[in-house]
């Protein structure tokens, strides 16, 4: 490997630990091989020789660059780590299947892997109701590892080479900083045993509401990653069961929570707010009215059943919002209001420190509380307001960074729109479709890509640019684009 980049940026500290995560993710190719193994199906091998090519790739990459300096781990180094190792994840997680049942292209397999390690949830794929197991188990286990599996894996890693792994969390996270123990190690052994144990919980709770273990297993992990794959076409709608929508909207619920609030809750503590979380009452709050508001225009206007309309109302606004991507019935059929109602839901998300996408709820938090600062200036321009946050102050370069953010993900939505409409696509599949994969939600809108859809319609060219869509809502934009300055490659 290189020693670096121009002048600024050695190279083999990042491929060391892109090399670690590879290898994770070539083991993980085996379970899907011993779940085709298991029922006599021939892809087993396809698993088997996906994760020798990657494990013999992050072999070579951890040997050539175990004897370089990992100690002086700088920022820009953690930039190019974050979004490089997504990118090199995903072309690897692509070959099973490129070369398995599925059959998919190059540009279908990297779409599909990126979906589902950025915990997209749209898919290419049809026939998933007689896809082999390998295949339904590997797109679940992407949508895990995306969500927090391969990260908190890093995060123990990292300090081990002195390398600050609390600071690539919070790049890839959005953690605002919220350390329950005092070590990296002990915070992110935490956070894997929550995660774990949301994902058993869950399963369990599907099976016990009619799924096979199979089906549950594979949900569970989609829903508490909010990744949104499932075994399925018709995705939830196939179980026709109000138990399964039921399950599945606390899950995503669940998984759309900071996952250091399930900490504070366990350990008690005083001195952090757990029930009186701001931004956790905030998600709570608009998932219950939006759920209302359209369980009664399903009810009243479209004419649903008052349970049917509770239920799947319940489940798809839930799975819009903290960006999982379930569906339950095709709801860009319900009329007008549900349509924009939706298209408004992309742009919210779940909680900082989640596993959940989009501008998330503590953002839009600070901009009603620097707006509502605003207007009061006006009303007295001579007082001194300073906006609180939890009885607390909000740093001005925290709301700078919000605002900022706010800005570059609504720029990127309107570019990334027109050059998707550009290559011939119509508006409303275009704009809901970049809009879905920035918030990193699933399906999109209308009869190509919505709901009842998917984005194998879409030109090959298109599907590149969601899948970089799909990178920059991950990776908070900010992440990705800081490498397109030339500054960034020079001292």
């Amino acid at each position: 490997m290189g020693n670096g980049v121009g002048n600024g940026i050695a190279l083999g500290p990042v491929f060391h630990i892109i090399g670690i995560l590879l290898t994770i993710l070539g083991l993980g190719m085996l379970v899907p091989a011993l779940a085709d193994a298991a029922v006599g199906n021939s892809d087993w091998t396809a698993f088997v020789g996906s994760s020798a090519a990657t494990l013999a790739v992050s072999g070579g990459m951890v040997l050539a660059t175990s004897s370089k300096e990992h100690a002086r781990f700088t920022v820009k180094q953690h930039f190019l780590l974050t979004t490089l190792s997504w990118c090199v994840l995903a072309t690897f997680g692509a070959l099973p299947f490129m070369i398995s049942a599925a059959h998919l292209s190059f540009t279908d397999a990297y779409y599909e892997a990126m979906s589902g390690l950025s915990t997209t949830g749209g898919t290419v794929i049809v026939g998933l109701d007689d896809a082999p197991p390998g295949v339904l188990l590997w797109r679940s286990l992407l949508n895990w590892f995306g969500g927090v599996g391969i990260i908190v894996m890093a995060i123990a890693v990292l300090p081990i080479l002195r390398v600050g792994g609390m600071q690539l969390f919070r790049t890839e996270s959005s953690d605002k900083g919220d350390k329950p123990f005092a070590t990296v190690q002990d915070t992110a052994g935490a956070i894997a045993m929550i995660y774990l144990a949301l994902t058993i919980l869950s399963a369990v709770a599907y099976h016990l509401a009619g799924m096979t273990w199979f089906d549950a297993i594979n949900h569970a992990m989609a829903s508490i990653a909010t990744g949104g794959f499932s075994t399925k076409d018709a995705s939830l709608g196939w179980f026709d069961s109000h138990a399964v929508l039921w399950v599945a909207t606390f899950s995503m619920i669940s998984g759309a929570l900071p996952l250091t609030w399930y900490i504070r809750l366990l350990r008690g503590q005083r001195n952090a707010p757990v029930f009186g979380d701001s931004q956790v009452n905030a998600l709570l709050a608009i998932l219950l009215v939006a759920g209302v508001a359209m369980t009664l225009w399903a009810f009243a206007v479209v004419g649903l059943p008052f349970r049917d309309a509770l239920s799947h109302s319940a489940v798809n606004v839930t799975s819009i919002i903290t960006g999982t991507g379930f569906v339950s019935t095709d709801y860009s059929t319900w009329g007008s209001f549900a349509v924009v109602a939706f298209f408004f839901f992309y742009f919210i998300g779940g909680c900082t420190g989640s596993t959940a996408g989009s501008i998330k709820v503590f953002r839009w938090q600070v901009l009603a509380l620097s707006m509502l600062n605003q207007m009061q200036r006006m009303l007295k321009p001579n007082r001194v307001l300073v906006p609180l946050y939890q009885g607390k102050v909000l740093d001005e370069d925290v709301v700078g960074s919000v605002i900022n953010l706010a800005f570059a993900f609504m720029a990127a939505f309107g570019i990334l729109s027109l050059l998707v409409a550009a290559m011939g696509v119509d508006y409303l599949s275009a704009a809901s479709a970049v809009a879905s994969a920035l918030a990193n939600a699933g399906p999109g809108l209308g009869p190509v890509v919505g709901p009842s859809g998917t984005m194998a319609p879409l030109p090959d060219a298109a599907k590149w640019v969601l899948s970089f869509a799909m990178l920059l809502g991950r990776l908070e934009v900010f992440t990705v684009l800081v490498l397109i300055l030339p500054s960034f490659w020079r001292d």
